[in-house]
């Protein structure tokens, strides 16, 4: 017989082994590694991730780990920019160069019509190793050699198909200027590793998010063809289903917590991985939920989460010595839930605006 899994009982275990049924007591390098990157679209957004995850994290922590070239922010799982340490952007992202190429031959293939994307990359590696720069310096470097080509369309070659990494203070906290980017080897002053089969990959993706469906593979790391190494583990891995009758695919030793656990709010940051990573975002995230948080222009708001689940969506307002953090509720919530989101929400505060002479914590009428 196979064991069905239930919403609560997925849900559980995401929050298990996203270090948010109770806080980890890892070290920022090891944490991120487990969780295999921080989605790091926004500069903020990872800060806030590590703090709701983490014991005793300080602000000034993962500025230094990314200045020290520890952790490095750049292109990867479903071509988008995350956090990752030195050594795992080594590993990951030969694996996921294919990724990067489909997504350069969907959206500018025919631009290049009559000319060598690799080519172009090559010729925007060696600028970027005479020194940094931005996308837009690149592109008009590249520009003066190809006249007549679009320049943003000539970076975004040496961007997707060249590993590159955005020098700080691109991505550290509050740092809103364009990225000056530098070849990774350059960077880390170490050659990336040959791309490995995606075995050990999925196996850290179910050990950070499982149990999972092939489909949910593929929507967290972009990669087609998960199916055949899954197909290939399925010895070593345990299987499940779905209350829907889905296959569902698991390392062994991975927790499975009860599904009546309690679980206390916690916020999530915007374009938090939890919310991206599956096909099936049901057990953490409503269908009307998701209308609420995901924008018609590509933003995924953050959200607090109330039983394990997505109940509304939150931000911190700056005005002049004053940091309020608004709550906004999809649905009514009990007094207890209400102060526990209070108390949570000061401490977001003294993490996310100690500089502010004042905080607040407001609860915004339902929708």
């Amino acid at each position: 017989m196979v064991t069905v899994l239930g919403q609560r009982a997925l849900n559980r275990a995401l929050l298990e082994r996203q270090l948010l049924l109770q806080r980890g007591k890892l070290s920022i390098p090891a944490a991120i590694e487990h969780l295999v990157g921080l989605q790091a679209q926004a500069p903020n957004p990872p800060y806030v991730g590590l703090w709701t995850r983490l014991e005793g994290i300080r602000l000034d922590a993962l500025t230094r780990l990314m200045e020290d070239r520890r952790v490095v922010r750049s292109a990867l799982m479903r071509g988008t920019l995350h956090l990752v340490t030195a050594r795992d952007f080594l590993k990951l992202r030969p694996v996921l160069q294919p990724v990067l190429e489909r997504l350069h031959n969907g959206a500018y293939g025919r631009r290049f019509e009559g000319l060598d994307a690799h080519e172009v990359a090559a010729v925007g590696r060696e600028l970027l190793e005479e020194q940094p720069r931005t996308s837009a310096e690149l592109g008009k470097l590249l520009r003066a050699r190809w006249p007549g080509r679009d320049a943003a369309v000539l970076a975004s070659a040496v961007r997707n198909l060249q590993p590159l990494i955005h020098v700080p203070p691109a991505g550290t906290w509050d740092s809103h200027k364009p990225a000056a980017l530098i070849p990774a080897e350059s960077w880390l002053g170490r050659a990336l590793e040959p791309a490995s089969s995606l075995d050990s990959l999925i196996k850290r993706y179910l050990a950070a998010f499982g149990p999972a469906t092939v489909q949910d593979v593929q929507t967290w790391s972009g990669l087609v063809g998960a199916r055949d190494a899954m197909e290939r583990l399925r010895p070593r891995l345990r299987t499940f289903r779905d209350e829907h009758g889905q296959e569902l695919f698991d390392v062994p030793d991975a927790a499975l917590p009860d599904p009546d656990t309690e679980v206390a709010p916690r916020f999530l940051p915007e374009f938090d991985n939890v919310l991206l990573s599956y096909a099936d975002r049901s057990r953490i995230l409503s269908e009307e939920a998701r209308a609420r948080v995901f924008t018609k222009n590509g933003l995924v708001r953050s959200t607090i989460l109330v039983d394990g689940f997505v109940r509304g969506i939150w931000r911190i307002h700056r005005d002049r010595d004053i940091a309020t953090l608004h709550i906004q509720p999809f649905e009514r919530l009990s007094k207890q839930t209400r102060s526990a989101l209070n108390d949570e929400g000061a401490r977001l505060l003294d993490f996310a605006a100690s500089d502010a002479e004042r905080h607040d914590v407001r609860f915004d009428p339902l929708e």
